[in-house]
């Protein structure tokens, strides 16, 4: 069914790089979580005063705080969608977290609230009045909210909405939590026991938790998190698809929000090539990335030695001592520089994050060992984090 209403609501609706058609599909599904939403409130909110459960209140006020969500979705796609102005020049796409951020606070703020009322009932339990009508109304809100996971996970897969995804999550938490409060009518009315107040306390922890899981998915790229591994694998196939490209390094992934994504890497091509003809190489590199990825992109370009015997045979033998020091560190960027006094070997090396030595030990060892090839000549090493 969702794929309907995107085909009668979005106008070119395949074309999901362009910011104006992600923008509809969030308004599509921030729309639709509204509707859904106010619905499930009322119907819940006359269930649980024909009951007086607090289980059932509780579950109606979170699909209210959920219609809440909604509306800051809508807002965080049109706030979003701006174009880039002269406070903003790379686009107002991180909105979009910070929408996501709100909900999820929202969401927590909800599940506690919810927990401390559900924590009173148990203490000062109640006499609960259990109506088939409420049973339908239930059942019917977990067939609804289990739809909505459902076009929120397409919608954010489509997309890929971190704030979309967040709220299909949302979605399912909502399906258990509904589906603990008809277990908890079962019991009670089958039973003596009163576990309307535990119900309603299992329903604010399922709640609470999906705030938090929320939170991560939405801060995580505020924070800067590393780029997806498909996205950079993607981006290399491209660069070294042409022949004239020896090697990359210092690839840079600047996320500013969703469309709005900036890279920044070296290439290294051979020296004796004409700078006319590598500049044009560049340029072609850089379109096709463009188009192929939708994202903006800057190449520097570093001539590396190839047909100097001796540089080769060097480059050889200080990537033996680099790997010696540690078996995931890698070198780029070598040059050799021989003058009457000494001789210098100019490179960089990537060491790993989780890697067991620091950077001054690492630093250290491989300048060590670089002295003992002969006695005037000196490493001058450059840390890169990768």
């Amino acid at each position: 069914m969702i794929r309907v209403f995107v085909k009668f609501f979005i106008k070119d609706y395949e074309n999901i790089h362009d910011a104006s058609v992600r923008q509809a599909y969030g308004m599509l599904g921030g729309g639709l979580g509204i509707a859904c939403n106010l619905i499930l409130f009322l119907a819940k909110l006359i269930a649980g005063i024909m009951t007086g459960a607090i289980s059932i209140m509780a579950d109606a006020f979170n699909n209210l705080s959920d219609a809440g969500s909604s509306i800051v979705t809508l807002i965080g796609f049109k706030l979003a969608g701006k174009p880039a102005d002269k406070e903003h020049p790379f686009g107002h796409g991180r909105m979009e977290y910070l929408a996501g951020l709100f909900i999820s606070a929202a969401i927590m703020l909800v599940g506690w609230q919810l927990g401390t009322s559900s924590i009173d009932k148990i203490l000062h339990p109640e006499e609960v009045t259990y109506r088939m009508l409420s049973i339908i109304i239930l059942i019917g809100s977990v067939l609804v909210k289990f739809w909505m996971a459902s076009y929120n996970r397409y919608l954010g897969n489509k997309i890929q909405s971190a704030t979309m995804k967040a709220t299909a999550m949302d979605s399912l938490s909502d399906c258990i939590a509904t589906t603990a409060v008809l277990l908890s009518i079962a019991i009670g009315y089958f039973t003596d026991l009163q576990v309307d107040g535990i119900a309603g306390l299992i329903v604010s922890i399922f709640i609470f938790i999906a705030g938090i899981n929320a939170m991560k998915d939405t801060v995580q790229p505020l924070l800067g998190q590393a780029p997806d591994a498909e996205f950079v694998k993607g981006i290399e196939r491209v660069v070294m698809s042409h022949s004239a490209i020896v090697g990359i390094h210092d690839m840079m992934v600047h996320d500013y929000g969703p469309g709005r994504v900036m890279v920044s890497l070296h290439a290294e091509i051979p020296v004796e090539m004409d700078f006319m003809e590598a500049h044009d190489i560049i340029d072609d590199i850089e379109m096709d990335i463009k188009n192929e990825f939708q994202c903006d992109i800057t190449i520097h370009m570093d001539p590396v030695v190839l047909e100097d015997e001796k540089t080769n045979q060097m480059r050889e033998r200080v990537k033996g001592i680099v790997e010696s020091v540690e078996n995931d560190l890698t070198m780029h960027d070598f040059r050799m520089t021989t003058g009457p006094l000494r001789t210098n070997l100019i490179f960089d090396v990537v060491v790993p994050y989780d890697s067991k030595k620091t950077d001054k030990e690492i630093k250290e060892e491989i300048t060590e060992q670089v002295s003992q090839i002969g006695e005037n000549y000196y490493a001058r090493v450059q840390i890169d984090k990768g």
